[in-house]
């Protein structure tokens, strides 16, 4: 079994367990990260998207009734079945689902207008191969989508705040700088057309226990938190770590590139 496999394994065991908690996470369903999704792609009524890692379905909700049909997709069963619950609560009749692998999916070259993905690249043993996909499956002229954790540009602090993210969640494969993602858009054939970055502020507690956070983990963030180089307490932003309220920011980036035509 390769290293991806293995983490792809790991994401599946984490997702079964913790599926409905997504279904319910505020982070996930905030309605303002998910209108200025809507304002960048302008979906127009006959377009097919396909949103890959859909997680708790929000994003696919979010884009049904402005599209003709919408597919969601992922890895996790149980997370596939709780988002399809979850959408179908809603009375959405557009929405169909499919397991499928971020970086291989089981649709033809050119099938779909838009692929979105929002929170889930840094699950993916190898997001290139997830934005090569999905660059493969966009029509010419398609839309690709995607909101996700970012790193700072400063080595040291990115890979500590990433170490900090597989701490409390082992799945955490890997995020990235911007400046890693435009550089996979642009070696999958996406010429880049806007890229943002937004500051999302995390109860820590809360935070730490979606992921079944234990007392001996959320000690270990704490001191984490604690001993962090100066870059990436800058970063993080860490409030009142060691009370029950503490708070901490975590940076994404929403990056929206277009396939070339030929």
């Amino acid at each position: 079994m390769t290293t991806g496999d293995v983490s792809k394994s790991l994401s599946q065991q984490r997702y079964s367990t913790f599926a409905q908690g997504y279904v319910t996470s505020r982070a996930h369903a905030k309605g303002e990260e998910l209108d200025r999704l809507v304002e960048i792609a302008q979906p127009q009524p006959d377009w097919i998207a396909l949103d890959v890692a859909t997680g708790g379905g929000h994003t696919a909700l979010k884009f049904a009734p402005l599209v003709a049909q919408v597919i969601a997709t992922d890895i996790t069963p149980k997370m596939l079945e709780a988002a399809q619950t979850f959408i179908a609560s809603k009375g959405v009749k557009n929405a169909t689902f499919r397991l499928a692998d971020a970086e291989d999916l089981p649709f033809e070259d050119g099938t779909f207008d838009m692929v979105t993905c929002r929170i889930a690249p840094h699950h993916f043993p190898h997001a290139s191969r997830f934005v090569h996909e999905s660059s493969r499956v966009l029509k010419a002229g398609g839309l690709l989508l995607v909101q996700d954790h970012v790193l700072p540009e400063d080595e040291q602090a990115a890979r500590y705040v990433d170490a900090f993210e597989r701490l409390r969640d082992p799945s955490h494969h890997r995020a990235y700088a911007a400046t890693e993602w435009v550089a996979m858009f642009r070696a999958a054939g996406m010429q880049v057309e806007h890229t943002e970055q937004i500051v999302k502020r995390h109860e820590f507690i809360p935070w730490a226990e979606r992921q079944g956070g234990t007392p001996q983990v959320i000690k270990r963030l704490t001191g984490m938190v604690g001993q962090a180089p100066e870059a990436a307490v800058e970063w993080m932003q860490p409030r009142g770590f060691g009370t029950p309220g503490a708070t901490f920011a975590s940076h994404h980036i929403i990056i929206a590139g277009r396939k070339r035509r030929s």
